[in-house]
């Protein structure tokens, strides 16, 4: 495969320009293709740092007999929408995004493989281009790349915070104010457990939040991560004193009548790569959680 080098991607590392064009790859087999001398930058091996620049020839070469994350599985996918570059779809709490470590199978890849590859039969094969990331505890909005082109740009709307998400979350506790913004840094410690915490080492981090019902011991929020952290949503809303319902790693545990993080993606709004128009997505809350809702407002 050749790719040649965009303004925005100029000086990135060669490692993380491949893992944004090759998504769909696994960090372990592009690691691999670098370290045999399988990718060239204007025809000649380089290593994983390498920082590429505008208007360089990337060329790599992968086994094909290899398995990849794309390994097509017929699983169920809910579609928002669909077009000849794109898609946008609601993924379901639960689900792995892309096959790492012990999950290995049943993935939003490996649906999106069958989607696009066995049932669509596309000619030749089209790698889905993941553009962000859900938690797998996490349900609600993803759109995916179809072409290099959309994955291009799409990218870069990111990058610049010009997406704007929207997410729901019931939270334990009252909030005193209607809306405002929590600021805390956050960061990994690999000896920690959990290993994503609030640091001051951290890379600052800000999330904007908005009530949109209250209860008697919970609170419905709307919040916008300003900043695009790990677990940013989770951390913060613990951190400042109201921790996600059913959150198992950063709250008060699992609640018994949920079973499940009350955490949602329910808004996407972003310019589509073809026309440059905006367009808003929105998917409404899973039934479990209008139930758990429902029973909140009866007491």
């Amino acid at each position: 495969m050749t790719f040649v080098v965009e303004q925005h991607e100029g000086r990135e590392r060669l490692d993380r320009f491949l893992a944004t064009r090759l998504a769909a790859i696994s960090r372990m087999r592009l690691r691999q293709s670098l370290d045999e001398g399988g990718v060239r930058v204007n025809g000649e091996p380089q290593a994983a740092g390498w920082r590429v620049e505008t208007g360089d020839v990337v060329e790599v070469d992968l086994d094909p007999a290899t398995e990849t994350a794309m390994t097509p599985e017929p699983i169920p996918l809910d579609i928002i929408h669909e077009d000849d570059c794109l898609l946008v779809v609601d993924k379901p709490a639960g689900m792995v995004v892309h096959p790492a470590g012990r999950h290995r199978s049943g993935t939003l890849v490996n649906a999106l493989a069958y989607h696009l590859n066995v049932a669509g039969r596309a000619e030749p094969p089209i790698r889905p281009g993941l553009v962000h990331r859900l938690d797998r505890a996490t349900s609600g909005l993803m759109v995916i790349a179809k072409t290099q082109h959309a994955l291009s740009r799409l990218t870069v709307e990111f990058q610049q915070k010009r997406v704007e998400k929207g997410y729901v979350a019931l939270v334990y506790g009252r909030l005193a104010e209607e809306r405002g913004q929590w600021e805390a840094p956050i960061g990994s410690d690999p000896e920690a457990t959990p290993r994503w915490g609030i640091r001051e080492t951290g890379r600052p981090a800000a999330t904007r939040f908005a009530v949109c019902e209250r209860f008697p011991a919970h609170t419905l929020l709307d919040l916008e991560p300003v900043t695009g952290r790990t677990n940013q949503l989770r951390l913060h809303c613990a951190h400042f004193g109201h921790p996600i319902v059913g959150d198992e790693l950063f709250g008060q545990g699992e609640e018994a009548e949920l079973g499940r993080l009350f955490l949602h993606a329910a808004s996407l709004r972003f310019r589509h790569p073809m026309d440059g128009e905006l367009r808003r997505f929105e998917a409404p809350l899973p039934a479990v959680l209008r139930a758990f809702l429902d029973r909140c407002r009866s007491g």
